[in-house]
């Protein structure tokens, strides 16, 4: 049984790269979402948060890289990382008066 994980909860942050900004152009939206979030509490979320309709979600795990910080070796975090493709005439604005 899937843990029960609030709407407002499962999306952390929107990613933004330059990839990301490029996928915007075709209706698709990167986040960082809940490690334990499957794809249809993602859909809801989003269709909550943001009032649109979301026809695909595509997830993936991100594996933590290794990183330095001066002698001293260290990884990343792992996070989840959902492609959120939305139906025609639908769009996010993830950045007001920018």
């Amino acid at each position: 049984m899937p843990k029960e994980i609030h709407a407002y909860t499962v999306i952390k942050r929107p990613v933004v790269t330059e990839k990301s900004t490029a996928l915007a152009n075709a209706s698709q939206y990167v986040f960082e979402v809940d490690k334990a979030a499957n794809k249809m509490q993602i859909k809801d979320a989003v269709e909550k948060a943001f009032t649109v309709r979301v026809l695909d979600v595509n997830t993936m795990l991100m594996k933590p890289k290794r990183r330095r910080r001066g002698r001293q070796w260290g990884f990343t975090r792992a996070w989840k990382k959902a492609i959120v493709t939305l139906a025609p005439g639908d769009s996010i604005t993830l950045f007001e008066g920018v």
